[in-house]
């Protein structure tokens, strides 16, 4: 009896093993994965180092900022719980407790205290124009002050993310771009440059743990080439749907095809300087106001709209959108200066350029969609009146550090600029700032466009808690820059994704695709 017992228990302990063992392979086997096609690859996993999509879509899985962009673009708590005024110029974080860093290390006022120091010295470091100091009160607690009112610090702090001090200082900045470590939902397995970068869930996410326990992000840059990926299973989720390919998904019932009005303006640069790097002349004929007023009318929008984005995007009526502070009602671009190839010949006349000239327009042919038919657009538009347009196609991965503020290679940029932060100034004090005229500020400045009176209105935006006084102060530069067109703005692109009917997902206004915000239906 007391053989059989032991053999009898022996077979309990054996089955319960076995049951386990197979609950546990049957949780492995239900393990969520997910992937991602984007349209280029990331260019740093250093949040400092610079930003586009690509980046920032990753950087927001592995990286926490202290105030979270929700998908609205609302604001709310982040690595910070809270937050409150003193006085003008003193703003107070209070800091989630218990947060860990991907290493293990604990979160605290002093990585904060790190990050904002970084940032001061960093390519991004404009995100901190509008911070004078900052200290840590306690572990937990820290002090931001403004050099003057600053209504929008909140905002700014949301692209802002929070790096393991003992890490950056032992990793470098070599290792921190290729194997970074923050707070996120997600932790960096594994980066093939160009060709994929797999993330793990961080079970112990502060948030909760994110339902998709690993996702893997490929950049694919051909459109076509996402679309087949997608209709073979190759991946779930594709970013930049091909506008010419939306009827056949859609008509496909295993996949789904998604929108979303885009924050993103494409936007053309002209060159203010008196010798343009392209130009063979003397004298830049793109200082001349009249120039630039004749390429906006010889640019037909409408027509890049419906042959070139199949209908899919909006013609730009200023450089930012309708919801934004700094947005005047009732001015267009169309309006002020409406498609007319007569009129924009004779202004090029009237300015001494009836014979007209030849510049190089610098822009990408894998970033923004279909960015190398639009330049052709152009460079045919342009054509009738004189102006010879030579196109210099490159990659994205080459195309930023090409650009670079100051270049000296770019007299005309073709590039993209959405302003997730609501608010118009983001944009305005880095883009229509002098340059080297204040720190932090003019510093993605590309067309060399200074204006004093520009530049003391986004002071003023800069300088007061009201955010009424402050859309007034920048609706005032809008209309200025409407006027004196530093840059023309062709279009918002519409957010088109497109993905397997199984996944759950409902597009960002901001179009960082966060798997944290995505499931697949069991």
């Amino acid at each position: 009896m007391l053989n059989l017992r032991m053999k009898s228990g022996r077979n309990a302990i054996l089955a319960a093993a076995i049951l386990l063992a197979s609950t546990a392979i049957g949780g492995l086997a239900q393990a969520k994965e997910l992937t991602v096609g984007l349209t280029s690859d990331a260019v740093n996993l250093d949040p400092q180092a610079g930003e586009e999509l690509s980046s920032n879509i990753l950087f927001y899985h592995i990286y926490d900022p202290l105030v979270r962009r929700n998908a609205d673009l609302t604001f709310g708590p982040g690595l910070a719980e809270s937050w409150e005024i003193k006085d003008d110029t003193t703003w107070v974080f209070k800091l989630r407790k218990g947060v860990k860093f991907h290493n293990g290390e604990e979160f605290k006022a002093s990585d904060v205290v790190f990050t904002l120091d970084r940032l001061k010295k960093s390519l991004m470091a404009n995100l901190g124009a509008n911070i004078a100091s900052f200290k840590a009160l306690d572990d937990y607690t820290v002090e931001i002050k403004t050099p003057r009112p600053y209504a929008v610090l909140p905002n700014d702090l949301a692209a802002v993310l929070i790096l393991n001090e003992k890490y950056a200082k032992e990793a470098g900045d070599e290792q921190l771009d290729l194997k970074p470590v923050g707070t996120g939902p997600y932790k960096l397995v594994e980066w093939v440059k160009e060709d994929h970068i797999t993330l793990a869930a961080n079970p112990d996410y502060f948030a909760g743990a994110p339902k998709i326990d690993e996702v893997t992000f490929r950049p694919i840059t051909n459109g076509a080439t996402r679309t087949a990926a997608l209709l073979t299973g190759e991946v779930d989720v594709i970013q930049d749907l091909n506008v010419r390919d939306v009827d056949r998904v859609k008509a496909d019932s295993r996949y789904k095809v998604m929108t979303k009005p885009s924050l993103l303006n494409v936007v053309v640069s002209l060159d203010q300087r008196d010798k343009s790097p392209t130009i063979a002349l003397d004298k830049n004929p793109l200082k001349d106001r009249r120039v630039r007023e004749a390429m906006v009318r010889a640019i037909d929008v409408n027509a890049i709209n419906k042959v070139i984005m199949n209908g899919l995007s909006t013609p730009s009526e200023q450089y930012v959108p309708a919801s934004h502070t700094g947005y005047v009602e009732g001015a267009s671009f169309r309006d002020m200066y409406p498609y007319d190839v007569k009129k924009a010949a004779e202004l090029m006349a009237e300015a001494g350029y009836a014979d007209g000239f030849t510049v190089t327009l610098d822009t990408t042919n894998n970033r923004y969609v279909n960015d190398q038919q639009i330049a052709q657009a152009l460079a045919s538009m342009l054509g009738k009146i004189k102006i010879n347009l030579q196109l210099n196609l490159m990659p994205k991965s080459n195309f930023f550090g090409y650009i670079r503020v100051p270049s000296d290679k770019s007299s005309m940029i073709m590039s993209g600029w959405d302003v997730p932060s609501d608010d118009s100034g983001s944009m305005y004090s880095v883009m229509f700032y002098s340059r080297d005229k204040k720190e932090g500020y003019g510093q993605v400045n590309r067309a060399s466009y200074s204006n004093p009176k520009v530049d003391e209105l986004i002071d003023k935006a800069d300088a007061t808690s009201k955010l009424e006084e402050r859309d007034g102060y920048l609706q005032e530069v809008t209309r200025i820059l409407m006027q004196d067109i530093p840059m023309i703005p062709i279009h918002y692109e519409q957010d088109l994704y497109a993905a397997k009917t199984s996944v759950e997902m409902t597009p960002r206004a901001d179009k960082f695709l966060w798997a944290y915000e995505i499931d697949i239906k069991e």
